[in-house]
């Protein structure tokens, strides 16, 4: 048997690998309003990627914990109706063949629930190269809280200096910061780059296509990862 990869690429998914993140802003607009709250569409952007709970306290900060569960339901059923649109970004698929092919462990490092991750997963169409795949099962705070990561990593069986994790969000990249992981910033999420290096990210590109480029120039976190390995 081969032996297991020695280093690993953890990746976001929505916004990053899934043009999902807009779907989400409207799915908490149109939550907040059912529940007769008004919350700016900007402000709701600023916030997603963040586990659930912290975006309803950030939001809805006067609220009870029964209004939020509420707004939390409405927005599951919501985004569920923006799911059959959902689509791939630019060079998503590729970049995930290409990291297995270069003998990089391929984890999917999301806190989206269980009935939205099979969605993405079947749009992905990549279960042969991912070796693992976390969940908002797995943790009971997600990002910027950097449990999600450090399960990525349990699963993958390596240690954080020889990881690299892939994202579009402040959060993704304050999370793995926190524990060690290097962090590519995507703006495929709607945040621009100079944010994204604010918060700590490595490097920043304009989206998976992009980091693949990268990727086969020799460049960049990836490509130092197996240089190290």
């Amino acid at each position: 048997m081969p032996a297991a990869p020695s280093t690993a690429v953890l990746f976001d998914i929505d916004g990053t690998l899934v043009d999902s993140n807009y779907a989400h802003i409207d799915a908490w607009w149109r939550a907040f309003l059912a529940i007769g709250e008004s919350v700016d569409a900007w402000r709701i952007h600023r916030a997603i990627g963040m586990d659930s709970a912290k975006l309803l306290e950030e939001l809805l900060p006067d609220a009870s914990h029964e209004t939020r569960d509420t707004a939390k339901q409405y927005h599951s059923a919501y985004f569920a109706e923006h799911q059959p649109r959902l689509r791939l970004l630019p060079g998503a698929r590729e970049l995930l063949q290409a990291v297995a092919e270069a003998g990089h462990a391929v984890v999917l490092a999301t806190s989206a629930p269980e009935d939205e991750l099979v969605r993405l997963r079947e749009l992905l169409d990549a279960e042969h190269w991912i070796t693992a795949v976390t969940s908002s099962e797995d943790v009971e705070q997600a990002k910027p809280d950097p449990g999600i990561i450090q399960v990525a990593l349990r699963k993958a069986g390596v240690d954080a200096d020889a990881a690299v994790m892939v994202g579009d969000a402040m959060w993704d990249v304050e999370s793995s910061g926190r524990i060690g992981v290097t962090c590519i910033g995507v703006m495929t999420g709607g945040i621009g780059g100079d944010e994204l290096r604010g918060a700590g990210a490595a490097e920043v590109y304009d989206d998976a296509a992009a980091v693949l480029a990268a990727l086969r120039a020799g460049d960049g976190p990836i490509a130092a990862l197996a240089d190290a390995a």
